[in-house]
């Protein structure tokens, strides 16, 4: 306080403020205290005579923990492992969507609009598990998202093509067309990505960036105003691709994340007119019909969707322990 008292004695005179003042000082003492804490860590190698020739167990621990403080400041930590679930909040862009089958359909309608309802059952979640290594500040995650793409069926939007070799309408309600149009258990996608870890870090809490390219798993449900039965069923309809920036909030042997994610997913859904089961039979039979050629006999309905999502979790963090200690001969 005498230091800052002293130099407001001479603010008229260099121009300062009390603020400017203030601000120099708390820069001036993070300075000193970023020093102080690396002074353990540096002292060893700028110099080296300041270290004992013979050490005893206990300064060794000590030496030891005070390069590992220095590792977790700049954002070099021991490898560990993450295991995490979350939810989150979706926004899907209108998109175009397309249906050809070969009875004469072939017609797009323009900006379709979707909503996630990610509060409703099926309510939006995801899991991951996640790995980040020992020394380098990078890590690989499998990322599984459960998010839902719903047509707004009331909406009015432009048309174009042919409905069973006859002209559409330029412009209809969306419901004049399909009875359902969704992919509600939901729009699914799983992703393998590439992680980086930043090195500025604000005591517990680490920013990461990451990207990462997968596979679409919706489950389809689409019927056609003409149609007397629905696919409805889970389907591998395309590659996924995501790109995203969080904050890990570290706790002990927990992490809470937040996280901002943009997907983009190219969708190619057969229409296959069947009541699927679970997951795993409904890709069997998905595959047997394109080993068999049937995949496209009926048509297909294809978009692209490309959303924005700000998800929040809690995970498992398993650290690596290390095998590696500072001695001294």
């Amino acid at each position: 306080m005498i230091f800052v008292r002293g130099l407001a004695a001479c603010a008229p005179e260099r121009g300062l403020r009390i603020n400017d003042i203030a601000a120099l000082t708390m820069h001036g003492v993070s300075i000193l205290l970023y020093l102080l804490f690396l002074a353990p860590v540096l002292a060893p190698h700028i110099y080296p005579s300041a270290m004992p020739e013979k050490a005893d167990d206990q300064e060794i621990d000590k030496v030891a923990q005070a390069q590992d403080a220095g590792h977790a400041w700049t954002g070099h930590r021991e490898g560990s492992y993450f295991i995490g679930a979350y939810g989150g909040v979706p926004y899907t862009y209108p998109s175009d969507v397309s249906v050809l089958r070969p009875n004469g359909t072939d017609f797009t309608l323009h900006k379709v609009p979707w909503r996630g309802e990610p509060f409703k059952s099926p309510v939006y979640y995801g899991v991951r598990i996640a790995g980040w290594s020992e020394r380098l500040p990078f890590g690989a995650m499998i990322d599984f998202t459960h998010s839902k793409a719903i047509s707004e069926r009331d909406a009015v939007v432009r048309q174009k093509g042919t409905l069973n070799n006859k002209p559409m309408a330029p412009k209809a309600r969306i419901d004049e067309t399909f009875r359902k149009l969704e992919f509600s258990h939901g729009h699914n996608m799983l992703t393998l990505n590439g992680l980086y870890r930043l090195p500025a870090r604000i005591g517990s809490i680490s920013p990461y960036f990451g990207a990462g390219a997968g596979i679409s798993i919706p489950h389809t449900e689409i019927r056609l105003r003409e149609d007397l039965t629905r696919t409805y069923e889970y389907q591998y309809t395309g590659p996924a691709l995501q790109a995203l920036f969080g904050l890990e909030i570290q706790l002990p042997k927990m992490s809470v994340f937040l996280e901002y994610k943009f997907t983009f997913a190219d969708y190619r859904a057969p229409l296959t007119y069947r009541n699927g089961s679970w997951v795993v039979q409904d890709l069997w039979a998905q595959f047997n019909n394109w080993r068999t050629g049937k995949s496209s006999v009926q048509g297909a309905l294809s978009t692209r969707l490309t959303s924005h999502q700000l998800i929040g979790g809690l995970g498992v963090r398993l650290v690596r322990p290390t095998t590696t200690r500072t001695t001294f001969n």
